[in-house]
């Protein structure tokens, strides 16, 4: 493809296939490519802002095949940008709020759950590779092929990161068993909800194993917070930005050592106006106090609404674990629960939280290796 450039007004106009991007001169001197400017290795600048000047100006450009070089007025050098590079990182495109363009959003039309098996998981960078990305989409995916034994969980945490250990300690168990002998272990269904909102930082994914499953019902559902922001926000626009402006506090205190606390919203935005995080547990919420008296209705009112939209079936999509599989969920966009189940049997899984940072990490080193990036 041919490229031409132009300079305006101190900002570099690169055009190709019809379309102009531009692009500052200041941005472009913060970004100079070679080894005297970032590390061959690791990529970091080996420069800061002080290092620059105070008047940047854009003196020169052209175009050598893929390369756009340029000049500034202070600085006799011809800095060569590799044309995609600056297009991958171009910064001249309409502002987006709401949903990011780089997840997709799921009702219960989802039919078909992302999955991977464990020892392809373990043995196939491709396989591996399409399953984080899975992760990375949709927000939950599971896993089959793992032996049902206790700790097997971590099996899949190693598979990009590492376990976050909290008080309820490295593992957490959820046994149940129909008729039992004490309330803690009933068979009762739960909300969809997002696990721990009394923490900051929140664990950013959940991950939970079954070893036992034998009872009728205990399905496991999953239902994308985001696409239920979303839809708050299309049929109540006052109560949706009620919802995102406010603080509220979540807490727990399940011992007489522990007394979690968090003060973040029930939706998060970024300052762009893009999904940050959902934080939805009717358990763990806290009288709420800094929502001001005129607005205090609208917010309730919102609140209702969006737990009414969390419980439409619509939005929900199920499955039930057999032993030897599990499922992990972003815990800062998509709410889990389970259905109630009764009659003979018992149910047994093990949870651990890990954080997505490892995973997106993991997933951006492969999709290099494999240039898929």
């Amino acid at each position: 493809m041919t490229y031409t450039t132009k300079i305006e007004d101190n900002i570099l106009h690169l055009t190709g296939a019809g379309k102009e991007t531009r692009f500052h001169a200041v941005w472009l001197r913060d970004n100079l490519p070679g080894a005297d400017y970032r590390d061959p290795g690791n990529g970091q600048r080996l420069v800061t802002l002080a290092n620059l000047p105070e008047e940047i100006t854009l003196e020169a450009a052209d175009v050598k095949g893929d390369t756009a070089e340029l000049c500034f007025a202070d600085d006799d050098t011809a800095h060569s940008f590799d044309i995609n590079w600056l297009l991958e990182n171009a910064y001249d495109k309409p502002a987006v709020s709401g949903m990011n363009p780089d997840i997709t959003a799921w009702t219960s039309a989802l039919t078909d759950v992302p999955t991977g098996d464990m020892t392809e998981l373990k043995t196939d960078k491709a396989a591996k590779l399409k399953w984080l990305s899975a992760v990375q989409d949709y927000g939950f995916a599971k896993v089959t092929g793992m032996e049902p034994v206790e700790g097997g969980l971590f099996d899949i945490a190693d598979l990009f990161g590492y376990v976050r250990e909290t008080n309820y300690g490295r593992h957490f168990e959820v046994r149940t068993e129909v008729n039992p002998v004490n309330l803690a272990y009933t068979g009762l269904g739960l909300q969809a909800h997002t696990d721990n909102p009394y923490r900051d930082p929140v664990p950013t994914l959940q991950i939970l194993s079954c070893l036992e499953n034998s009872a009728a019902g205990g399905e496991n559902m999953v239902v994308d917070g985001f696409a239920c922001a979303e839809r708050l926000r299309q049929e109540d626009p006052e109560g949706f930005d009620a919802l995102a402006s406010y603080s509220i506090r979540f807490e727990y205190a399940g011992s007489a050592d522990v007394c979690l606390q968090s003060h973040r919203p029930m939706i998060e935005l970024s300052p762009e106006g893009l999904f940050v995080q959902m934080r939805f547990n009717s358990r763990s919420i806290a009288p709420v106090q800094d929502v001001p008296f005129d607005a205090m209705e609208v917010w309730y009112r919102a609140y209702r609404r969006l737990s009414a939209i969390i419980d439409d079936p619509a939005m929900e999509v199920t499955f039930k674990l057999s032993p030897g599989e599990a499922f992990i969920v972003d815990n800062t966009r998509v709410l889990h629960a389970r259905k109630g189940y009764s009659g003979e049997g018992s149910r047994w899984l093990q949870g651990c939280y890990a954080d997505k940072d490892g995973l997106r990490s993991t997933r951006a080193a492969i999709a290099r290796e494999l240039g898929e990036a």
